[in-house]
């Protein structure tokens, strides 16, 4: 089975190309969803997350409050570091699971969506490495319209992230996303065709 890790920054377009990765046969493990299920109440990770942020995370619905603990971390490199020593394996030995799960029924492509897949030194678990770009001029504009966000916050959480030539040194493809659905298409399905369909 050939392993596609496909990162990018916020709003590059990185769920658009996994949902049309899916649609070409492959299996998605999408780590921010993986994520989500060790927060959930109860689980060893929300235990140890309670004690070292404390219990004001936790939202009405008894799971995490993810924007709750960002505040906590946002701006604070020791506690976003502390953050991800608690989460990160985790998340890996839930994905490191999927990937055996989608093997054992045969797919032949498994693409692992994560922001976060270079930092975390995922690199190790894919054949490919796939980075998604777009100009900051673009991510700024879908961050306002899509997600409603106001240009201050998001240019924070650009600032926040992983430059865009640190990205490019670690990629094996690079999709530029900066033009219309049409074209971000044309570019995968070129990819699938040239990179991937060879390889099954």
């Amino acid at each position: 089975m050939l392993v596609v890790g496909l990162t990018g920054g916020i709003a590059s377009g990185k769920s658009t190309v996994s949902n049309m990765l899916s649609e070409l046969g492959a299996g998605i493990i999408d780590a921010d969803k993986v994520g989500h299920e060790i927060l959930k109440p109860g689980t060893d990770a929300w235990r140890e997350l309670l004690k070292v942020f404390g219990e004001d995370i936790v939202g009405r619905d008894g799971g995490i409050d993810r924007a709750a603990l960002g505040n906590k971390v946002f701006g604070r490199p020791e506690a976003l570091q502390h953050l991800n020593s608690i989460t990160h394996p985790r998340i890996r030995r839930l994905v490191e699971e999927r990937i055996r799960s989608l093997r054992e029924q045969g797919k032949q492509v498994a693409v692992i969506e994560a922001t976060l897949l270079l930092e975390a030194g995922w690199a190790d678990l894919v054949d490919e490495v796939w980075v998604t770009i777009s100009s900051e001029n673009n991510v700024l504009g879908r961050l306002g319209k899509k997600r409603g966000i106001d240009q201050e916050q998001a240019r924070a959480r650009l600032d926040s992230q992983r430059p865009i030539s640190e990205r490019r040194k670690g990629a094996d493809v690079i999709i530029e996303n900066e033009g219309d659905i049409e074209a971000l298409q044309k570019r995968v399905k070129e990819l699938w065709n040239s990179r991937i369909r060879p390889r099954l």
